[in-house]
């Protein structure tokens, strides 16, 4: 075959068919974004509020169908946001832009009790991991750290320990968590965390972090929860901003029972975990990786 001649590849160059490249980009992007909004999406834990069954570095599947669509449902990128992040290095709330409050959801159902839900505080844009509680026409209080539902103090377990691992993500801070900070024998260190296991009247079980005998959660209400709303509570309970909590300002809370239809989806599973040790260099990556924590289920047990 005859080499090219420089016309030939000069009209090979000029037939690229970048308007083709750009809608292609397009249609893969709004399918990406399509996928986020109404089947699916990552999340990415940032706090300690749920410990000790989620660590700072977790990567969680929300799925955004179980409890139908609602305003908060669509993923709709904030470039302003997002250039302000990643070039200006500046704190934001959320990568995407907020819908104003639609009323209702879109072949909406409740949660479930002790289910891991992601929320939207009202009139916020960012987004909060938290257990649901209370369900609507519920009385619900805190009293000395035990919630009563209805009335009936929630079970709860005897107080024992569970040992967390200590790296860069979950640093054991001991002005948050005074004396928990150990050293082990083999010089490994260790966060020592007092655990209480909670029973909900579903029979949904998981367990709970209880640091203090009378933080500013420990008493609480009693509140009836309205209709189509839900109460939320962190399961590290003296370290969470949640329902027991103003919106906004100092405490960050979610402002006391909080409507359904501020409700993004529920967390199903961790796909991998990673422990802040990560650099630029893709060869400390498979070091970053938490081992045993991916494919954690976060649907909690059920008592028989």
């Amino acid at each position: 075959m005859p080499a090219a001649t420089p016309a030939d590849t000069r009209t090979a160059r000029a037939g690229f068919d970048w308007w083709g490249e750009i809608k292609g980009l397009f249609w893969l992007l709004l399918a990406v974004l399509g996928f986020h909004s109404f089947i699916a999406k990552p999340f990415y834990i940032p706090s300690e509020s749920m410990l000790p069954g989620l660590l700072v570095g977790d990567r969680l599947v929300v799925s955004k169908f179980a409890y139908g669509w609602s305003f908060v449902s669509p993923t709709i990128p904030d470039p302003v946001a997002i250039t302000r992040s990643l070039v200006l290095r500046e704190p934001v709330d959320s990568w995407s832009v907020q819908l104003p409050y639609i009323h209702g959801r879109i072949w909406g159902s409740l949660p479930e009790r002790g289910d891991v839900v992601i929320v939207t505080p009202p009139g916020q844009s960012s987004d909060y991991i938290k257990r649901v509680i209370g369900l609507p026409g519920d009385t619900l209080a805190v009293r000395g750290g035990v919630v009563i539902l209805n009335g009936r103090p929630v079970a709860r377990g005897p107080l024992h320990y569970r040992d967390l691992p200590v790296d860069a993500n979950a640093t054991c801070d001991p002005v948050q968590y005074p004396g928990a900070r150990q050293v082990r024998g083999d010089g490994t260190t260790i966060c020592h965390l007092p655990i209480v296991t909670e029973t909900l009247p579903n029979g949904r079980r998981y367990d709970t972090v209880d640091l203090e005998p009378d933080s500013p959660g420990d008493n609480y209400g009693p509140v009836t929860i309205p209709a189509n709303h839900v109460f939320l509570m962190g399961d590290n309970r003296d370290r969470s901003a949640d329902s027991r909590f103003a919106l906004g300002g100092f405490e960050r809370g979610l402002g006391g029972p909080v409507p359904y239809e501020n409700i993004g989806g529920r967390a199903e599973f961790i796909t991998f975990s990673v422990n802040g040790d990560a650099t630029w260099n893709p060869l400390s990556w498979p070091r970053a990786l938490r081992g045993g924590r991916a494919g954690t289920s976060l649907h909690p047990a059920r008592t028989q």
